[in-house]
């Protein structure tokens, strides 16, 4: 981004603060996502996944973050010992298919 486009959306920003207007809003204090690349997206990626979803298709990366976002629920209520390894096992393994998908993506792009 532009070092002035930083500088305005620095000052619009500061001016909302200023205001009040940023008080008080929903998620105001909760934790930032587990993992930055779930929120943080290249702006490139984000508007071709846009177009992708509503096309109704969605990236596998994207569908197995969801996914993985529902196994972490489970391994965290999971109270016996052996049922939790197999949920964190299961976990693993949709991350590393996750990963799988993003470096397929990746390098599909770059060729």
């Amino acid at each position: 981004m532009a070092r002035w486009l930083d500088r305005i959306a620095e000052r619009w920003i500061r001016k909302a603060e200023a205001e009040g207007k940023l008080s008080g809003l929903a998620g105001e204090g909760a934790p930032l996502p587990d993992r930055p690349g779930d929120a943080f997206v290249d702006p490139g990626d984000a508007i071709g996944f846009r177009i992708m979803a509503e096309a109704g298709v969605l990236p596998e990366e994207i569908v197995l973050n969801k996914i993985i976002a529902e196994q972490k629920k489970i391994v965290t209520s999971e109270t016996d010992p052996a049922q939790r390894k197999e949920a964190m096992a299961e976990l693993a393994r949709l991350e590393m298919k996750r990963a799988i998908a993003q470096e397929a993506r990746s390098k599909f792009l770059k060729s």
